[in-house]
């Protein structure tokens, strides 16, 4: 494995999808989603982007509530019509943890490429 230090954003993101237990305890939307913004906020206050840009490209790319947080809108697009109140099922929430990194894969994707062209 690479140094975890020296990779992108994206190959971080990869690796996590994969070997989420090495990095939390619980692979749950609620864990992941609270990693991922303590990665956003360590990552900003020492100089890098984190996820900035992140919501906003889901309201670009998908058809969400402005006014919701990105862990919600990633549901909403995972799940479209689901009305929350309940908890996901096992199934369900493995089904939005696989959305959630296809889309952050995506989106760092996109904005490395974007970089590389600036």
């Amino acid at each position: 494995m690479t140094n975890l230090i020296e990779m992108s954003d994206r190959e971080f993101f990869a690796q996590f999808a994969t070997h989420t237990g090495m990095f939390i305890s619980k692979t749950t939307l609620n864990a992941t989603t609270a990693f991922m913004v303590g990665y956003d906020q360590a990552a900003r206050r020492h100089g890098g982007s984190g996820l900035d840009g992140w919501r906003e490209w889901l309201m670009a790319h998908h058809e969400v509530s402005g006014n919701l947080v990105w862990e919600a809108q990633i549901l909403q697009i995972a799940l479209p019509g689901w009305q929350g109140g309940a908890d996901l099922t096992p199934e369900q929430e493995a089904h939005v943890l696989r959305v959630l990194f296809e889309l952050l894969d995506r989106f760092l994707a996109e904005r490395e490429g974007s970089a590389g062209q600036a």
